[in-house]
Parts: C-alpha cells; sequence; structure tokens
C-alpha cells in the first residue's frame, strides 16, 4: 500500500495536496511519504518476526537522508556499497554492527573505513578481496567479519541489468568452487568467517527463483558447518519486486513463509536487503508540461522532467505510471511522455495511452522512489531536483533543488587558458 491517494479530484501525499506542493517548490521534484516508507518497513519486518533476522536496508535504491533516518528509526541496518553510503550511514545514526559492505570493487580506502567503522561483515565477492581485505585488517591491527557471496546460477527471471545470480554475471564466486574459497579464508589469520551471501537479481516476482538459490545455498551451508565453520548469518540479498504495471509479485508475508520453511534448520540469523520493496512506491516524480506537440506520426507531451531525473524508462525501458495531479479531464490521448533533453531515448513513457494533458498541467511519475534521484545526473547542465518528504500534514524539503553554483562547483579554469 500506500499513502498517495485523489481526495476528489486532487493526488494527495497523506495529508497534503501534490499541487501545493509545486506551488511552494517548483517542478520538477521527488516526493516521498514518510508513513508509507514507515509501514513498508513494519510489513516487512513483522513478516519474519518468528525467527532471528536482521533488515539491511540496500541504501543503493534510495539515498536521501531523511529516508534512511526514518528506516534508522524503524530499527533498519544498512547494505552498503560504496564509502560515500558508509559515509551516509553514520551521517543518520546507523549501529555499524547492523551494516553489511557489498559490491565487487571496494577499494583498500573503502575497506580501512569499514573496518575503523567496526561494520558487521564484508560480502567478499573473489579471493583476490579475501586478500586484500586481510591485509587492510592486518594493517590495522584488526579482525573482518567475511561472508563470501556466493552465485547459485538461477534464473531470477528479471531484465538482464538487474540480474545478479547467472553464472555470466560479475557478481560473486561460483558456488562450486565456494568451499574452496572458505577454505582458503579459514587460513588468513585477519578474517573471521561467519556467514554466507546470495543476491539473485532485482525486481522479482516470483517466488520460485529465491526458492531455488536457498536449496543450492543451504547445501554449501550444511557442508560449512561439518566443516566446522562457526557460520552464524546467511545473507539472502534483496530483490522482492514490486507493482509498476500489472505485475503481481508476491507479499512481504508470503516471501517470509517461503524464505523461513526453506530455511528451517540451519539455525542461522537471516540478513535481508531490501531495497525497491520499501521505496518504491513510497515515492514520485512531479513534473509540470510544458508543451504539447502533436506530429503527423504520434503525440509529444513534453514536461520539465526529463532521463536525467529518472532513467529507468531510457536505461531499462521500464514502465513508470503517468498519472494526472489534477483529474479535471476524463479524456485520454496516445502520447509519448518525454522531457527537454536532445537525446531521442529522453523519454518517461512511450505510446502510452496518458490524460489529455494541457499546457500547465502537473504530471506524477508513480513508483518512482527507487532507483530514481538515486540515478539521476546534470547531463545537459541540468541542475538535480529537490527531495520533498511529506509526514502527515507536513511538507519537509529533505534535498534542496540544485543551483547553476552548483554545477560547477569544483571545477577551475587554470590559469593560462
Amino acid at each position: 500500500m500506500n499513502h498517495f491517494q485523489y481526495q476528489g479530484n486532487d493526488l494527495y501525499c497523506e495529508q497534503v495536496a501534490v499541487r501545493k506542493i509545486a506551488e511552494q517548490v517548483g517542478t520538477p521534484f521527488y516526493l516521498y511519504s514518510h508513513a508509507t516508507l514507515s509501514h513498508h518497513l513494519a510489513t516487512f519486518t513483522a513478516a519474519f518476526a518468528s525467527v532471528p533476522h536482521l533488515v539491511c536496508y540496500s541504501i543503493k535504491s534510495n539515498s536521501n537522508l531523511a529516508v534512511l533516518k526514518t528506516f534508522v528509526n524503524g530499527g533498519a541496518g544498512f547494505d552498503i556499497v560504496s564509502g560515500g553510503e558508509l559515509f551516509r550511514a553514520q551521517q543518520v545514526g546507523c549501529d555499524p554492527r547492523k551494516i553489511v559492505y557489498s559490491g565487487v570493487g571496494k577499494t583498500e580506502q573503502e575497506i580501512a573505513a569499514a573496518l575503523e567503522a567496526d561494520i558487521l561483515m564484508f560480502n567478499v565477492e573473489s579471493t583476490q578481496e579475501l586478500e586484500t581485505i586481510n591485509r587492510v585488517a592486518g594493517q590495522l591491527g584488526k579482525k573482518a567479519g567475511i561472508a563470501i557471496r556466493v552465485n547459485p546460477d538461477v534464473d531470477p527471471q528479471t531484465h538482464p541489468y538487474i540480474s545478479t545470480g547467472m553464472k555470466k554475471a560479475k557478481f560473486g564466486i561460483n558456488i562450486a568452487r565456494a568451499l574452496e574459497d572458505y577454505r582458503h579464508a579459514a587460513q588468513l589469520p585477519h578474517l573471521e568467517v561467519i556467514g554466507v551471501d546470495c543476491h539473485i537479481g532485482s525486481q522479482l516476482t516470483k517466488l520460485s527463483p529465491f526458492v531455488d538459490a536457498i536449496a543450492k545455498v543451504r547445501e554449501l551451508v550444511e557442508s560449512l558447518q561439518q566443516e566446522g565453520f562457526a557460520i552464524r548469518y546467511l545473507d539472502l540479498g534483496g530483490g522482492l519486486g514490486i507493482t509498476y504495471k500489472d505485475e503481481e509479485p508476491p507479499s512481504p508475508a508470503d516471501y517470509a513463509q517461503a524464505i523461513i520453511a526453506a530455511t528451517r534448520g540451519l539455525n542461522l540469523t537471516l540478513i535481508f536487503e531490501p531495497g525497491r520493496v520499501l521505496t518504491g512506491n513510497a515515492g514520485i516524480l512531479v513534473t509540470k508540461v510544458l508543451y504539447v506537440k502533436h506530429g503527423e506520426a504520434k503525440n509529444f507531451v513534453i514536461v520539465d522532467a526529463a532521463m536525467n531525473d529518472l532513467t529507468r524508462p531510457t536505461l531499462y525501458g521500464s514502465y513508470q505510471g503517468i498519472e494526472a495531479v489534477e483529474r479535471s479531464t476524463t479524456g485520454t490521448m496516445l502520447a509519448d511522455v518525454v522531457g527537454p533533453i536532445c537525446e531521442s531515448g529522453d523519454f518517461l513513457a512511450q505510446d502510452r495511452e496518458v490524460p489529455d494533458f494541457g499546457q500547465g498541467d502537473l504530471v506524477a511519475v508513480t513508483s518512482a522512489g527507487a532507483y530514481g534521484f538515486t540515478m539521476s545526473s546534470n547531463y545537459n547542465s541540468r541542475c538535480r531536483v529537490p527531495e520533498i518528504m511529506v509526514k502527515g500534514d507536513q511538507i519537509l524539503v529533505v534535498r534542496e533543488r540544485e543551483s547553476f553554483a552548483d554545477l560547477i562547483r569544483g571545477e577551475q579554469i587554470p590559469a593560462g587558458l
């Protein structure tokens, strides 16, 4: 569920009309519902109440500090993939023992910072990474908790760009050779082997890939336990999908039921890294119609948001809902919804039956709370948009709109040019 609902003809976020926010901050902007974020975390956490577990929200899906603080207040930890995400986690007061560090390319500086912060564990993705973490930990006089990310070669049945558990993926270590790497890790003096990690992809809408992956990982865990490894954590990653259009993903309760059944008897603390399922439908992108252009081949609704603000439709061919902020008309039109960027790939929707928008109308691009602002850029020297959070009847500016001065911060014209 989410807290974006129509009251009469006006779209509201919780108790505030979206139109009112647009009048206050201008367009375009991202808008998040605090109540939805809190509800989604509470629902996910409650689904696993019967087993030892830790929810480590995947920061990459939406890294705004206000969003992160909302989740920390709800008891969550974080899954991080960079030194910058570690910095953000520290800024909102996350318990470092609730932080896991994923990603294939951790630098020595990032590893050192995470060790100094005393995070729970690293999800290690290669043999050389094992050795690097061991060396850096030794230099710091520390011992690093690690899990090896195993690649179970399970098809997650999702977009290839967000499929991470197949043999051809850059992620993880092939599960067939994982036991060998665990034995190697046990010989490295500055590592403590405490877990097994597996993440097969994002936006999964079926339970079977999760269950199939766990069946393979379970065999590895049991082998490690038989060899005397003190495995305490099983990190199952994230990936649970949301509804963008007509998808019917499992509910957190159904997901939990399947996961709990598949891991029964392992006596481990389960770690989850939900991202999109917590934030995706908790946010929208609000934009304004600049022009409506009726062409010979098709119609175009030209808005002031663009592919630099929301890149998923261009990058993945993804569907994002297009709704009118004020439903004053019941008419529709077949059109592309496009932005001002000088690229043919600059679109938010193509060949879509959309409301019969007119110049100046406000448009809500739905399900934009995940992988929206975090993937935005300054392409075409466009200022990145503000992020707004509504909490009840409060309008909270949680990131200011960038200025032209922000665009050139850090740049210099060298003397003599």
